[in-house]
């Protein structure tokens, strides 16, 4: 995307539909007279006086224990410096969002116009009885050192400096798993540091309290190596001057087992790296652009263990890994303060963590056979689902253990189970679509590229780096809509009807024929489908010209799906096709089958499309709990409607008792685990969250997931056509932009789910 492109894209994101990417809802019912009293006069004064009696019931009466301030006054916003409070407002937006879909805290920005520390700190103080925990963010240093240490003193919340701690937690979980892989100890290790500002000197501190020895130590500002003879340091610096008589990095590198680069772009060198001791760590965490490139660096050493705060690369350093998760633990323990010991625990939990085996959700994340530990991985990838469970834990044991924890937890089991609930709001799922696609992006042919919301799509997944688009239509409309959206990439386009596809299209007609004759299709009439963007996209596709199809923004579904039938027909084995929408809900994804095309299927027809179901569940990383649903449970109707799903339920049984599946059963007591538990205990589902359902037939699937997506504002991704010996996917009409680009994404990773089979095969 060009520079001028990300600024018009960035703009209309933060202004459309309504300005801001944060908003408050209610949690709380508010439809009645009755409910509204409740919520405010007369009833709202009981938890005032019971708060006034007893100030610790604020967090019992209000949301303060789940708030946090994300504060900054602009001074130092990263890659754009003293910007203003104003103007910082849009990142402290950005990091309130991280916050609730990695953890489900509420975080509500605040931007103060004060740099003088005392104004600032009297500031927070006074709006501190708010929050249940405070974020300072993007604070120049040395004022950022003397601002955090004078809150953590004065107030009973935790507070932490993202800037400083978040860098210093992540990078330092990745130098002691990268000390593992070398077999080297952090007492003997020579470290650089490039850099001087609040997460260079919050990095060096953390990692002398594991161990780092400050004689070992070289730290680097704009001027040079910080000496003890030199004048007018600030005490900060004074801390990590040293006492070797040298003056450049060049100097700094020679020997040196570490590298931590926190300063600016390419300023370490292939001959400053060969100096390096063996087996040399280099964390370049400069952004966008690290001190020394990736590919520079690891060509340059082949024993290099080599992290950067990029995610096209392997060992990226990022503080989401960290903030949400810290914060997380420190709140559901009350602790007054964020300590070094909490700090360290999380540390320690980063790097055991990766140590684990890596769930296959992460895996397919990053198209990985197996992510192990080791050189390319000594740091979790951020979409691993274990972090919600397994740092607020360690951390919320440090506050208890040190001292900090107002209400410790006695339950830790439960408790893991509450944080993995807090998870299912986060929509995981696309960004895993996404990131799965770049990584092997396959030939998409759009079939209707003359609509603007489809060569939309077609912009943005090829910018994306998501799919390599195709786009059918008539070139001179495409061509001017292509302008009207900047949209300036040297793209196919191919016009079915004009005549410099005339070549193709025979070539298309006489395969299509030969495979068709014999159902009534003449050679004139295959001649005349191929006239038709459906029919050519579909042969496209059948032909290997295409890797995957796209089609269904403009035309009614059955209409579409017709010729994929007729063209690409079903799989080796696939008795019926199916139709699967994943549902992006608070309670996590659901895959709800056949949305769109079996009306009224047989009890063996159900158990085919759970089977198939159950297989694109796995292919995401889910395993898939299915619930065959009905009006009925278990028994309870003779109905053959109810009976057809009863005996659906026993083929799955019998045929793939693998498979956790059950059935007949109501929708409530599918999703409800509780309820589920304490009425039917016998049941497979019975103790489970269930992430599969299968409708008994296409009238209630598909009035479902509309009724979820316009009502509930679930995300829906689908629908995903299963059966099919290609990769082709049909849209519901009219579907938007980010449901296409979506779309795309899982044609593509069908496509390479193909491609993988076809080479175990060989």
């Amino acid at each position: 995307m060009s520079e001028k492109k990300l600024k018009s894209e960035a703009l209309v994101y933060h202004a459309k539909p309504q300005p801001g990417k944060i908003k408050i809802v209610p949690s709380k019912s508010y439809s009645t007279q009755r409910d509204l009293a409740l919520a405010y006069s007369p009833g709202v004064a009981e938890p005032c006086l019971e708060i006034a009696k007893n100030v610790d019931n604020v967090y019992k009466y209000t949301s303060k224990g789940n708030l946090v301030a994300i504060i900054s006054n602009g001074t130092a916003v990263l890659g754009l410096g003293n910007i203003g409070p104003e103007a910082s407002k849009p990142v402290m937006e950005g990091k309130s969002l991280l916050f609730k879909i990695f953890a489900d805290i509420d975080g509500m920005d605040i931007e103060i116009d004060a740099t003088d520390v005392d104004k600032f700190v009297e500031t927070v103080k006074a709006i501190a009885p708010t929050f249940g925990g405070i974020n300072l963010e993007d604070i120049k240093a040395p004022e950022a050192f003397e601002i955090e240490r004078r809150l953590k003193d004065e107030l009973d919340i935790p507070v932490m400096h993202d800037d400083q701690h978040g860098t210093a937690i992540i990078s330092a979980a990745a130098l002691l798993n990268a000390l593992v892989v070398t077999k080297k100890k952090i007492e003997d290790i020579r470290i650089v540091i490039s850099g001087a500002g609040a997460a260079a000197i919050s990095c060096t501190r953390l990692y002398k309290a594991f161990g780092a020895k400050a004689q070992n130590i070289v730290m680097l500002d704009s001027k040079g190596v910080i000496r003890k003879d030199q004048e007018n340091l600030s005490k900060e610096k004074l801390e990590f001057a040293t006492g070797r008589k040298i003056d450049t990095l060049t100097q700094a590198m020679k020997d040196a087992d570490v590298f931590i680069g926190l300063s600016i772009a390419d300023i370490v060198t292939p001959t400053m790296l060969k100096s390096m001791a063996k087996d040399p760590i280099v964390f370049a965490m400069a952004n966008p652009n690290p001190e020394i490139s990736y590919d520079l660096a690891v060509k340059t050493r082949k024993d290099i263990i080599m992290a950067t705060g990029r995610s096209d690369h392997p060992n990226q350093v990022n503080n989401v890994l960290g903030f949400p998760f810290i914060f997380r633990g420190a709140l559901d323990v009350r602790a007054t303060k964020i300590n070094e010991e909490m700090k360290m625990a999380a540390v320690v939990a980063l790097a055991e963590l990766t140590k684990q085996s890596v769930p296959e959700q992460v895996n397919i994340a990053y198209s990985e056979t197996r992510l192990t530990f080791g050189k390319d991985y000594i740091i979790p990838k951020p979409f691993d689902p274990r972090l919600i469970s397994e740092i607020p834990p360690a951390v919320a044991k440090a506050a208890m253990d040190s001292g900090v924890a107002k209400e410790p937890i006695k339950d830790w089991a439960k408790y893991r189970e509450q944080l993995l609930q807090r998870s299912g709001s986060d929509n995981k799922v696309v960004r895993l679509l996404h990131q799965r696609a770049k990584v092997n992006p396959k030939k998409i042919v759009f079939a209707e590229a003359n609509h603007l919301d489809v060569l939309k799509t077609a912009q943005i997944v090829h910018e994306e780096g998501i799919a390599i688009p195709i786009l059918l239509g008539n070139k001179e409309i495409i061509k001017e809509l292509k302008k009207e959206l900047e949209f300036n990439a040297d793209v196919t386009i191919i016009d079915p009807k004009a005549d410099d596809s005339l070549e193709k299209r025979e070539q298309y007609a006489t395969r299509f024929w030969e495979g068709t004759k014999r159902d009534g299709i003449t050679l004139y009439g295959a001649k005349t489908k191929m006239r038709e963007r459906n029919y050519y996209a579909a042969m496209m596709v059948f032909e290997n010209d295409a890797d995957g199809m796209i089609s269904g923004y403009s035309r009614a579904y059955p209409t579409v799906i017709k010729p994929v039938f007729e063209v690409i027909g079903r799989a080796k084995g696939v008795k019926r096709a199916a139709t699967v929408n994943i549902m992006n809900t608070e309670k996590g994804p659901l895959f709800l089958a056949d949305t769109s095309i079996n009306i009224d299927p047989t009890a063996e027809v159900l158990a085919e499309i759970a089977v198939m179901t159950a297989n694109l569940a796995k292919a995401f990383g889910f395993d898939p709990i299915i619930a065959m649903l009905s009006y009925a449970n278990f028994g309870s109707s003779t109905h053959p409607n109810a009976r057809k799903v009863n005996r659906a339920v026993e083929i799955l049984h019998e045929t793939h008792p693998e498979l956790i599946v059950d059935g007949e059963i109501q929708t409530d007591f599918a999703l409800n685990k509780e309820l589920h538990q304490s009425q039917f205990p016998f049941s497979k589902l019975a103790g489970k969250k269930v992430n599969t359902l299968v409708f008994p037939n296409l009238e209630s699937a598909n009035i479902t997931y509309k009724l979820l997506k316009e009502l509930n504002g679930a995300d829906s991704i689908g629908p995903i056509m299963l059966g099919l010996r290609k990769s082709v996917h049909v849209l519901q009409l009219g579907a938007d932009v980010d449901e296409m680009v979506n779309m795309t994404a899982v044609a593509v990773i069908d496509a390479q789910e193909r491609e993988k089979r076809k080479r175990k095969k060989k």
